[in-house]
C-alpha cells in the first residue's frame, strides 16, 4: 500500500465529507474518484496530500512516499517559460537545470556562468534530471520558450501536468486533468497516464477518458468510499446499490410508522406497552434522523419556444480569417429545423467564432450567411460570463420574484431547486460558487427562456456524470436545433446527428453523426515523422489537425534509417562518457590553473555535447515511432 484512509471523518459546517472512511491505493493503480460537485472529492485530495487536517481517524502512508499533484484549478502568479516551469518541479535542481538551460540558450559565451551551473548540476548529480525535462517536455508537445503566461488555459494545464510528472512521484493526484484540454491534448494525456510507472489518483467526469485510463473507480457518496473494478462495473454495481438502498430504507420506514402508530395508541394499549418495544422504537427514530438520504437529481426542463422555420441557416462559400490564419475555406452547408450540431476541433481551431459567424455576429470576410424565420436563440457561454457580485437568485429572477416555466408560474428559488441549489446556497454571491455550480446556474439561465435554437459552447465543464446524463437526454428530446462546441467525445456521440470538424488550414468537413462516426468516415492523416523542437523561439503554428492515436503500421524504415538507428544507442553512450569526462575534469580543483583557452575550449565542448545529445536522443524517438 502506498497511502490509505483509516476511519477518517471529516465535517465542513453541517456537512459531513467523510464519514469514518477507509481507503488504500496500492502500486500501479489508476483510480478514478468519483461523485456529485461538492460531495467532497477535492477536499479528500488535501487530506490525503496533507493541506488539510481530518477532525478524527489518520492517513497511513508508507515511508519514503512521494505524491505529486495537478491542482483543479491554474494558480495565480505562475511566471517563466515553459522550460523554468517544468523543471520547478524538481525542486532545487530544477531551479539551477532551468537557469542552466536559459544560459545555453541565450547567452552561450559567458563560459563562466556555464562552467559554475554545470559544477552545481554536476555536484547534485543533476544531468539526467535535466534529459527528465527535456523528455517531458517534449512528449508533452510543449513550446519550451513561450511564456507560461501568454498561453490558453489548455497549453497551462498541460504545462503543470509536466511539472507534477517530471518528479516521477509514486503516486500523482490529478483533480479534473482534462478540464479546458481538446480532445487531441484528452488523446495524448490517456496516452502518458496509460504508461506511467507510479499510481495515479484523479478525479473526471469526462466518461470516455474515466473508461480507458481508470482500473479502479472509488465512489465517493454522503462521506462513504466504495470502490468498484472498473467503469462499467461502477455503473451496475452503482444502480444495483442505489436500488437495494431504497428497498431498505423503504421497508425501515414502513416499519418505523408501523411502530409509531403502535406507540400512538389509546390507554389501553399504553397498558400493554414493552419496554423493549419502546427502546427500539426511540433507536428506530435516532437512525432515522441520522440517515443521509440520497440527493435528487437535477430536473432540467427545456422551455420550447415556437417552431422555427424549416431552415435555420444556410451557409454560402464562407471563408474567413483571423491574424492572417485561415478559420475558414469556402464552407458550405444547411442548417434545418431538429438538427443537432457538433463542432469539433482543437483549442484555438476557431470553433467559437464559426458560432459567431453562423449567429450572424460576426460578418464573413467572404461568402454570405441566410437566416430562417422565427428564430428564439438560446447561448451557453464557454467563459461563464456572470456578473460577480449578484446573487443566483438575482441572476435568474433579475428582479423578479416567480418566473413562467413550461406554461406555471414558479417561484425563483423552487426553480433553482431543480438545479440542486439550496436556498440558502441560491442566496450566496456568483464569486463563492464552485465551478460544477455555476454550470449549473447557467443551464437555469438558459432554460429558463423559451427556445428553438441551443448554443451550447463547451457546457459539459464541471458536471458531474449525473447532471451530464440528464443534460443529454433534455438535448436527445428537445425538438428544436442544437450548435454544440464540447471535447466531451461521449457526450457528442450520445447527442449530435452530424458534425462539423475542423480538419486544419480552414477546411471544415461535414459528416454524418457523432465523433466515433466521423473516426469511421474520415480519411485517416498521414502522421509524419516527429522532428526535434527548435530551441529559438519561432512564429506560431496554425491550429493543429485533430489526431487520435491509431494502431501503429508496419515499420516505415528505410535501410540507411534502420542502420541510422542501430548505431544511435553507441553515439549516445559515447556522448554520455565524454560529457561525464569533461563534467570530471570542470569540476576537479586544478581546471581553473589551467591556461585560458583549454578552458574555454573545454567547456565550448560540453556545451557542444549537450546539444548532440538533445539531437541524438530527439531523432532517436522519431526513428522509434516510426519504427
Amino acid at each position: 500500500m502506498l497511502i490509505g484512509l483509516k476511519n477518517l471523518s471529516l465535517r465542513v459546517g453541517s456537512t459531513v465529507l467523510l464519514d469514518d472512511a477507509q481507503f488504500s491505493i496500492e502500486p500501479r493503480e489508476r483510480v478514478c474518484l468519483v461523485g456529485r460537485n461538492g460531495a467532497g472529492k477535492s477536499t479528500l485530495f488535501r487530506v490525503l496530500s496533507g493541506t488539510q487536517a481530518s477532525d478524527q481517524g489518520e492517513v497511513v502512508k508508507a515511508s519514503h512516499v512521494r505524491l505529486g499533484s495537478l491542482a483543479q484549478e491554474v494558480p495565480a502568479g505562475d511566471k517563466g517559460n515553459v522550460y523554468a516551469l517544468v523543471a520547478r518541479g524538481l525542486g532545487e535542481i530544477g531551479d539551477i537545470v532551468a537557469r542552466y538551460h536559459d544560459v545555453l540558450l541565450h547567452n552561450p559565451n559567458d563560459l563562466s556562468k556555464l562552467g559554475k551551473l554545470q559544477a552545481q548540476i554536476d555536484r547534485l548529480d543533476g544531468w539526467a534530471m535535466e534529459h527528465r525535462v527535456q523528455t517531458i517536455v517534449s512528449r508533452l508537445d510543449l513550446p519550451a520558450e513561450a511564456d507560461f503566461e501568454s498561453l490558453s488555459g489548455g497549453m497551462k494545464r498541460r504545462v503543470l501536468l509536466a511539472q507534477a510528472l517530471v518528479s516521477e512521484p509514486d503516486l500523482l493526484l490529478l483533480d479534473e486533468p482534462t478540464n479546458h484540454l481538446d480532445i487531441p491534448s484528452i488523446a495524448l494525456l490517456e496516452d502518458v497516464l496509460l504508461q506511467y510507472p507510479g499510481a495515479i489518483l484523479f478525479i473526471s467526469h469526462d466518461r470516455a477518458f474515466v473508461r480507458r485510463v481508470a482500473t479502479r473507480i472509488c465512489d465517493l457518496d454522503r462521506g462513504k468510499l466504495t470502490s468498484w473494478d472498473g467503469y462499467d462495473g461502477w455503473v451496475k454495481g452503482k444502480e444495483e446499490a442505489l436500488h437495494a438502498e431504497a428497498r431498505q430504507n423503504a421497508l425501515f420506514d414502513k416499519r418505523l410508522a408501523e411502530e409509531e402508530a403502535w406507540i400512538r395508541k389509546g390507554v389501553e394499549a399504553r397498558r400493554t406497552r414493552s419496554a423493549g418495544r419502546v427502546t427500539r422504537l426511540l433507536e428506530m427514530r435516532r437512525t432515522y434522523s441520522a440517515r443521509r438520504n440520497l440527493e435528487g437529481d437535477a430536473k432540467i426542463v427545456v422551455q420550447e419556444a415556437e417552431r422555427s422555420g424549416k431552415l435555420v441557416a444556410e451557409l454560402k462559400g464562407l471563408s474567413h480569417d483571423f491574424a492572417g490564419q485561415p478559420i475558414v475555406r469556402n464552407l458550405s452547408t444547411l442548417i434545418q429545423r431538429g438538427d443537432k450540431i457538433g463542432i469539433i476541433g482543437p483549442n484555438g481551431a476557431g470553433k467559437t467564432t464559426l458560432l459567431r459567424l453562423i449567429l450572424g455576429q460576426l460578418q464573413p470576410q467572404q461568402g454570405e450567411v441566410r437566416h430562417g424565420s422565427k428564430l428564439e436563440i438560446g447561448y451557453f457561454d464557454q467563459l461563464r460570463r456572470l456578473a460577480e457580485d449578484r446573487t443566483a437568485v438575482e441572476a435568474i429572477g433579475d428582479g423578479r420574484e416567480f418566473l413562467e416555466i413550461d406554461g406555471q408560474r414558479r417561484h425563483v428559488i423552487t426553480y433553482l431547486q431543480d438545479f440542486l441549489f439550496t436556498a440558502d446556497r441560491s442566496r450566496v454571491p456568483v464569486r463563492v460558487l464552485s465551478g460544477g455550480e455555476r454550470a449549473r446556474l447557467l443551464l437555469a439561465q438558459l432554460f429558463a427562456k423559451p427556445s428553438n435554437v441551443l448554443v451550447l459552447d463547451e457546457p459539459t465543464n464541471d458536471l458531474d456524470m449525473e447532471t451530464l446524463d440528464l443534460l443529454e437526454e433534455r438535448l436527445v428530446e428537445y425538438s428544436g436545433t442544437v450548435l454544440l462546441v464540447s471535447h466531451d467525445r461521449e457526450f457528442l456521440d450520445n447527442v449530435v446527428t452530424r458534425s462539423l470538424v475542423f480538419e486544419g488550414d480552414g477546411r471544415v468537413g461535414d459528416y454524418v453523426g457523432g465523433y466515433a462516426d466521423w473516426l469511421r468516415q474520415r480519411t485517416p492523416p498521414a502522421e509524419p515523422a516527429r522532428t526535434p523542437r527548435a530551441t529559438a523561439k519561432a512564429a506560431p503554428e496554425p491550429a493543429p489537425v485533430v489526431i487520435v492515436p491509431t494502431p501503429a503500421p508496419a515499420s516505415r524504415l528505410n535501410t540507411r534509417e534502420r542502420r541510422e538507428l542501430d548505431a544511435l544507442p553507441g553515439r549516445i553512450e559515447k556522448l554520455d562518457a565524454e560529457q561525464a569526462a569533461l563534467a570530471a575534469q570542470i569540476s576537479s580543483p586544478d581546471f581553473y590553473a589551467r591556461p585560458r583557452e583549454q578552458q574555454a575550449a573545454a567547456e565550448q565542448r560540453l556545451a557542444d555535447i549537450e546539444h548532440e545529445l538533445a539531437t541524438a536522443y530527439a531523432r532517436w524517438e522519431a526513428l522509434e515511432a516510426l519504427k
